[in-house]
């Protein structure tokens, strides 16, 4: 080789390398974008009930706009992607987000805020979408697992938004200087990820809704009882501790704190974990150790015994969905972006509907048994991982 053609090689390995690292932090920011943007809604919610005077019903059809929203937006963002790629879907989706949430803080009408929330759930769900494909493009530019630290940049958002905008309502500052804030973080993440993405696979003719089929149904189907698992937590774990376990009031949210912090800290190093035992050991950890830390929870008669249990579950669960979708990346059964969109709707279905179904479980049975339930599931998934082993073990 001469002289002239090493040199050149070893500038195109530092574009590379250039390009990887740009593109690893256009796709956490935009993971941090995506999570920070909805956990800023949250503290948002009783002021908005409150200037609408809106009944517990009218309050439940408003919110159901956001889950509407992002099933409209999850294929609709694949179907793009597959078109244009996934930066202008990320940015299109997080302009909206950064115009939207100034006007939640404003707006006085069911009808209004409906509108909003649908728009607002849209561009969630096609940054959701978009974000994983190109964190995917990332990682096998990179030839490392990175997608593990890439959700972790999601939960680090959420614990942000939910914290600043809490922080800033209690000392005072407006609902409406509050969400200009918000958004101004938003915008702050988009100038710096803006330059730094990379170009996505392409494909032709993409549908906006494919239904999944062969092994991508069965990863939608592992990624829907894994956020099931954790919507139990969410929505659930406080009323647990407080009408089953006998916890204050006043400590009822300790318990998911625990979880998220757990998933968080797991969450990034675990792409270490995974380069080292791969997505298959992973898998089978994660959803055993989830059933244990879920049956534990639901079993212990003390406060510390059900912290424990939900710590062991935030710990087992937090690697589950990416490394899911690592595998929806390497199949070949369908193109990767109406796959990543249709595995991303179920695990939305699992959000949306998981706590619905706990509550009709508890209704008749008793939460404590619906958590077990809970438990039931999660084996039955860790059954279903062997049928992932051929592409587990695959090349990217």
């Amino acid at each position: 080789m001469s002289r002239f053609e090493q040199a050149g090689l070893e500038a195109q390995g530092r574009d590379v390398t250039r390009a990887v690292q740009g593109g690893k932090r256009a796709t956490r920011l935009s993971f941090f974008i995506a999570g920070f943007a909805l956990s800023c809604w949250a503290p948002l919610v009783p002021f908005v009930q409150t200037r609408i005077e809106a009944d517990a019903a009218t309050l439940g059809n408003i919110l159901l706009c956001l889950g509407l929203g992002a099933v409209i937006g999850m294929p609709a963002s694949g179907a793009c992607c597959a078109r244009v790629g996934a930066k202008p879907v990320i940015l299109a989706g997080a302009l909206c987000l950064l115009l939207i949430l100034p006007l939640l803080s404003v707006l006085s009408t069911p009808m209004a805020l409906g509108i909003c929330l649908l728009v607002f759930g849209a561009a969630l769900g096609a940054i959701d979408v978009a974000a994983n494909i190109h964190g995917m493009a990332v990682q096998d530019a990179a030839g490392v697992p990175l997608m593990s630290g890439f959700h972790g940049l999601y939960s680090v958002g959420s614990l942000v938004g939910a914290g600043s905008m809490a922080a800033l309502i209690a000392s005072g500052v407006s609902l409406g200087a509050s969400t200009l804030s918000a958004a101004a973080v938003v915008l702050a993440c988009v100038v710096a990820a803006a330059s730094g993405f990379v170009r996505t696979p392409a494909s032709e003719g993409g549908m906006s809704l494919v239904l999944p089929r062969g092994i991508v149904l069965m990863l939608g189907v592992l990624v829907l009882i894994c956020f099931l698992s954790e919507g139990a937590m969410l929505d659930w774990g406080a009323v647990l501790l407080t009408q089953e376990k006998g916890v204050d009031v006043s400590l009822a949210g300790v318990g998911y704190a625990v979880f998220a912090l757990a998933m968080t800290v797991i969450r990034l190093v675990g792409d270490r974990l995974v380069g080292r035992f791969g997505e298959l050991r992973t898998l089978v950890v994660g959803f055993a150790g989830t059933a244990t830390g879920v049956a534990i929870t639901a079993f212990s008669g003390s406060l510390i015994g059900v912290l424990l249990g939900l710590f062991v579950a935030g710990l087992a669960v937090g690697n589950v969905v990416p490394a899911l979708f690592t595998l929806v990346g390497r199949q070949q059964m369908m193109p990767v972006q109406p796959a990543v969109a249709a595995v991303s709707i179920c695990g939305y279905l699992g959000v949306l509907l998981g706590p619905a179904l706990i509550g009709y479980v508890a209704h008749w049975t008793g939460l404590v048994e619906a958590f077990y339930g809970v438990v039931a599931l999660l084996l039955l998934a860790l059954c279903g991982v062997p049928w992932l082993r051929t592409l587990a073990l695959s090349k990217p």
